[in-house]
């Protein structure tokens, strides 16, 4: 493995040196059934903070990234590519070798004391899950709340897994001290697609009952609707359970957003395609012949059903650059209501 070429993005390896040592890392497994044939590489990180290109077209500029690697699975997720810079395969190596930064929150904690950071909005599960399998054994989540929550610095999540509401108090303390934004993941309620493209995660059910949960304690929990899978989970009727679904778990927005197929994503999907729904090989092809994203059309058409649908059901869309916020549990402020969570590009 090349940790010497680990980092946190393209941008992060062209600019500096690796974020870790060769000699920072230990190799663990553990013989229990939910991490069976997983492979965990413990590091030491030399920063958590990560900067986010200027050229990137996410809606923030911070992110911190406890692991590299998730058993989520999802056949789909961009952050595949990633592991091809560890000389990891982007397929079962990126769903079974997993990097944990153990020293993730001593030392965002170390960071965030810094005169040089200027206490700008931190996202997280911006690369893989910071609420898969793992954190149930390594329990890093915790201790990065607290940190943020000690310099009232704003904060975001977005994830697919249910293992957040262990943290529920956490939350629920630092949303009275700074700006906290949650979003949940669910791109379609369908059982049997759920089981083939996200095999590792919890049911699209389960993550609904994270946003009802979520909002039964005050915290306002809107839902990222991705990925559409084109000609897989766009039909018209599958697109209204999904937001019917969403809507009456309580979520204060919703946010489509259509399948895009990046390098090493796109190879493994397309494996996977091939073996699931081989007729479906050419017309992706043709779809997605001009590069990683489906045609504007195909994207304007998904993103209309679905907020025509969130106004049928009593959600609003989401807007590009609105501010993500939790309120306190009470009647919302007509200011506080329209404030909805941004798109994400992360776990798709």
């Amino acid at each position: 493995m090349r940790w010497e070429n680990l980092t946190d993005s393209d941008h992060a390896r062209a600019a500096g040196p690796a974020l870790f040592g060769a000699d920072a890392v230990t190799v663990r497994t553990f013989d229990t059934p939910e991490f069976r044939g997983v492979t965990f590489h413990e590091v030491r990180a030399r920063s958590i903070l990560n900067r986010v290109p200027g050229a990137s077209r996410m809606p923030f500029e911070w992110t911190v990234n406890p692991y590299r690697g998730c058993t989520h699975a999802c056949v789909y997720c961009f952050a595949r590519k990633t592991h091809s810079y560890l000389d990891l395969d982007t397929g079962l190596g990126f769903d079974s070798q997993i990097v944990v930064k153990v020293n993730a929150p001593e030392l965002l904690r170390r960071q965030l004391a810094s005169r040089r950071w200027q206490g700008e909005h931190v996202a997280m599960g911006t690369n893989v899950d910071c609420y898969q399998r793992a954190e149930g054994r390594y329990r890093l989540m915790p201790g990065i709340i607290e940190a943020l929550t000690e310099r009232a610095n704003p904060f975001s999540i977005l994830t697919k897994g249910t293992l957040i509401l262990r943290d529920l108090d956490l939350l629920t303390r630092a949303a009275r001290v700074t700006d906290v934004g949650i979003s949940v993941s669910v791109g379609f309620t369908d059982a049997e697609l759920w089981r083939t493209v996200e095999p590792g995660t919890p049911a699209p059910e389960r993550r609904l009952e994270v946003v009802r949960t979520l909002g039964e304690h005050g915290i306002r929990c809107g839902v990222l609707m991705a990925p559409v899978i084109p000609f897989l989970g766009d039909e018209p009727a599958q697109l209204r359970a999904t937001v019917r679904a969403i809507a009456a778990a309580g979520a204060t927005s919703v946010t489509p957003l259509v399948l895009h197929l990046r390098p090493g994503a796109r190879e493994w999907f397309m494996a996977w395609l091939a073996r699931h729904h081989p007729h479906l090989v050419r017309r992706y092809e043709r779809l997605y012949a001009e590069g990683a994203y489906a045609p504007k059309w195909y994207q304007r058409r998904i993103t209309r059903q679905v907020h025509d649908l969130a106004r049928e059901y009593g959600i609003g869309p989401t807007r590009g650059g609105m501010p993500r916020r939790i309120a306190e549990p009470g009647p919302a402020r007509p200011a506080e209501a329209a404030a909805t969570v941004p798109t994400q590009l992360s776990l798709i």
